[in-house]
């Protein structure tokens, strides 16, 4: 099941093989932010797409790769494994990152330039065909590196052991903070190259970056502690359910002892302990039912007859289903930074000095340098702070962390629409309310409350949403468990994009006033929009909140590895 020793008696995985891991990651998120967080401007003046097409095509880009994980997450855990999955999806990402530079550099696949007031001429179908398909090979790629390498981070720890100090939870908070940091490199010098020197350069640099990442975390192979595939975990999701539909006319039994177990076959897939039986969803129980016909073979007929750990799987992963819907509304809101709060700071002054103007796509390193001073301060204050009252050793649950999120982002939206009144008053004050492309007199500086409330709330809830996922799928589900992850950040960006189509449509006025316009956003009534998220997030909140109060978390029995003997203890991760 798993390789614990290299040819020198070290036993593998480790903080060792942390510079190897988290190079790929630096490296594959400067390819993507580097790629992601001004293409909102690589779209409306490269390829001069209207401001709503390009908002809705960016987002649905994102949407598309936060869904392909589940993809890759199948891959890896059914047959391939993590470290082969990453890598071959970051030769497919590479093919998509040279593609779309190559876009950059040769006028053919670009629309020709337009000055002034002139109509602009918009990209043929040809040039958003080359467009589209590096998109494509992007989102496919992504697929296959988000769920399997923090999974693959992740599974270098094995918290069973005794001598293992460093814990999953404190490898999150790392991987956040150096995901951050590449984060920060992308909204800032590289998008500084971009705008200033040419895209050619801009996406050609994190296209190297990734050459480089892939060739990093090859090279680190001998030092991985690799877990092997056990097969599909979706079959084994549908045998129980296709089991308990077979027996769904039998009474429960008296105890769930009587339910039928098998660490035999089940040891494959219960490395790190074995799930116990819960009371819920009790219908389920019915697969691990032993009837007669069950007794007559001698292997069992999975498609009959389940094992407890196995109804527990599908247990835990239903359990974690109303958690990972709450999720989807963080990521729509905050979805709003790369479309309208850049269309925002596109309208502001944005001088540091007479010479110097900010980036407008580098606003966004407000929001990531918030994210990794909360991260810091989470990580080396507040757990030890909060340790002392709860107890844990991570200071407060998962659920904790992620609702002091859920709050933190609601304020951001709220605060984001009174920043724009402020924005559209000056525009009105200084005579610019019908010049779109003129610089309005106050400075980008008012929107950094919104872009650091989202950073604060992105170190609680996206962190918090990974250690729950990981801690609370079955071992042999975990990239399926990222999966879901990114899939919350799909489903995110695809209700973003409903949602800006319906506002758009339905705020449309008789005279062409517009919530969301295409062409003057002085014109338009963005802090409704923001407001509308700020009172869906708050519905929002209530929901996670029941949520995590009826939430059970999954019991294990797990063998102590620095014992050996035959004693279990009970552990419910919280």
């Amino acid at each position: 099941m798993e390789q614990k020793e290299n040819h020198a008696g070290r036993k593998k995985g480790g903080l060792i093989t942390m510079p190897f891991i988290f190079a790929n990651e630096v490296c594959e998120k400067l390819a993507v932010v580097g790629f992601n967080t001004n293409m909102i401007s690589y779209l409306t003046t490269q390829l001069h797409m209207p401001l709503t097409k390009a908002a809705n095509t960016l987002t649905n880009f994102s949407g598309t790769a936060s869904l392909t994980p589940l993809l890759g997450a199948f891959i890896a855990d059914s047959f391939a494994g993590k470290f082969w999955t990453v890598t071959a999806a970051s030769i497919i990402y590479q093919i998509g990152m040279v593609s779309l530079t190559l876009s950059a550099v040769l006028p053919q696949f670009r629309p020709p330039p337009c000055h002034g007031e002139e109509v602009c001429k918009q990209a043929s179908a040809g040039q958003l065909a080359v467009l589209y398909i590096s998109l494509l090979l992007g989102a496919l790629g992504s697929g296959g590196i988000r769920p399997c390498i923090v999974a693959f981070g992740a599974d270098q720890f094995d918290e069973s052991d005794p001598k293992q100090t460093t814990r999953t939870w404190t490898y999150f908070n790392w991987y956040y903070f150096v995901m951050g940091a590449a984060i920060l490199v992308a909204v800032t010098v590289l998008v500084y190259i971009q705008d200033n020197i040419g895209w050619g350069l801009g996406l050609g640099i994190p296209t190297v970056a990734m050459f480089i990442s892939i060739i990093a975390f090859i090279v680190g192979y001998p030092l991985y502690r690799n877990l092997n595939p056990v097969g599909s975990p979706f079959t084994r999701l549908v045998q129980v359910g296709v089991a308990a539909f077979r027996k769904r006319k039998l009474p429960n039994v008296a105890h769930h002892g009587l339910l039928y177990q098998n660490d035999e076959i089940d040891a494959a897939i219960s490395m790190g302990g074995k799930l116990l039986h819960t009371e819920q969803m009790k219908f389920l129980d019915k697969a691990a039912i032993v009837t007669e016909e069950d007794e007559s073979g001698k292997a069992p007929n999975l498609w009959r007859l389940s094992t407890v750990h196995r109804v527990e799987e599908l247990k835990s992963i239903i359990r974690m289903g109303p958690i990972w819907a709450s999720g989807i509304l963080l990521i729509t809101a905050y979805a709003q930074q790369s479309t309208f709060s850049l269309q925002q700071a596109k309208t502001m002054d944005r001088h540091l000095t007479k010479t110097f103007e900010i980036p407008a796509g580098s606003m966004s390193v407000f929001t990531i340098l918030t994210m990794l001073t909360t991260t810091a301060f989470y990580d080396r204050v507040f757990i030890k702070v909060a340790r002392r009252f709860t107890g844990l050793d991570r200071g407060i649950s998962f659920l904790h962390r992620m609702g002091i999120g859920f709050v933190i982002s609601t304020l951001a939206t709220f605060v984001a629409g009174f920043i724009e009144m402020k924005r559209k008053r000056a525009a009105w004050a200084h005579g610019l309310f019908d010049h779109p492309h003129a610089t309005i007199p106050i400075s980008v500086f008012w929107l950094v409350p919104q872009y650091s409330l989202h950073g604060m709330a992105e170190a609680f809830m996206s962190i918090g949403h990974l250690e729950f996922f990981y801690d609370q799928a079955p071992e042999s589900m975990r990239s399926t468990a990222m999966a879901l992850f990114w899939t919350a950040i799909s489903v995110g960006n695809y209700v973003s994009t409903l949602l800006v189509t319906l506002v758009h449509k339905f705020s449309a006025g008789p005279n062409g006033s517009n919530w969301l316009p295409d062409n003057n956003l002085n014109k338009g009534k963005l802090e409704y929009f923001y407001w509308l998220i700020t009172v869906l997030q708050f519905l929002n909140l209530i929901y996670y909140l029941v949520c995590a109060k009826l939430y059970t978390y999954k019991p294990i029995q797990v063998h102590d590895k620095g014992d050996s003997s035959s004693e279990v203890e009970l552990t419910t991760t919280v």
